[in-house]
């Protein structure tokens, strides 16, 4: 057993308090400036203002997310455990979704809006739905549509609800694809994957992109940037 691994739990407590309290006072003090009207400053110093506010807002968020992998991962969170309708969480979380419109892509809804009742937490699985469909939409680099296809399953007696998330015409390939890797490291969602990811498999699912023939790398990002998400009903 590797000693270090008995490390990380306080480890990444300890990260997470010393990121958040400084960014939380240079919060407080960016929140004054903003509110500050004497004396009056530049549109240029106001708009430098917002923009460093929102860096920090984004700041913090990261660290929320942080503290979130790490209890998670030291078994100290305790996630809620009540009904839920995968498909309608789907159905809400692309409703939120408009990463990428203005390059012209587009999130389209499949299969049906209900019909897969297990037992979890909602709000959680709702914010893993959320960043797995951002990372899929942010690397379209022009006008497309992605479909989130939503589908019953029943294989070897075992019934699963299954999401799909692939560019139009292309779902049917990526779910008969082979499993590859799922890389959650992928940047510009700060830790928003790694987290969805622990969500997805606290719950009993499983998440990968199809594999690329010929690629063996667990960051491919499959075909044409598919996901698939799977829990058992």
């Amino acid at each position: 057993m590797n000693p270090s691994a008995n490390l990380y739990p306080p480890l990444i407590s300890l990260a997470v308090h010393e990121f958040r309290t400084p960014a939380s006072v240079v919060g407080g003090y960016l929140r004054m400036l903003q509110g500050d009207q004497a004396p009056p400053m530049s549109e240029r110093q106001l708009r430098m203002i917002d923009q460093a506010a929102k860096s920090c807002e984004r700041l913090v968020a990261i660290v929320a997310e942080l503290n979130d992998i790490g209890k998670l991962d030291s078994g100290l969170i305790a996630l809620a455990q009540q009904p839920l309708d995968l498909f309608a969480l789907v159905g809400e979380a692309a409703g939120l979704v408009t990463e990428a419109g203005e390059r012209g892509v587009r999130l389209a809804l499949g299969g049906p809006s209900s019909g897969a009742t297990l037992t979890g937490d909602a709000a959680r699985l709702r914010t893993a739905i959320d960043a797995v469909l951002r990372a899929v939409l942010r690397e379209k680099p022009g006008p497309d549509v992605v479909i989130a296809e939503r589908r019953i399953e029943t294989h070897d007696g075992q019934t699963r609800a299954v999401l799909v998330i692939a560019d139009e015409g292309r779902v049917q390939e990526a779910r008969d694809a082979d499993r590859g890797g799922f890389d959650d490291l992928r940047g510009g969602l700060g830790l928003a994957l790694p987290l969805a990811r622990r969500v997805i498999e606290r719950h009993g699912g499983e998440i990968w992109s199809p594999a690329v023939p010929g690629h063996t790398d667990a960051s491919d990002r499959g075909v044409h940037g598919s996901v698939i998400i799977s829990f058992p009903l």
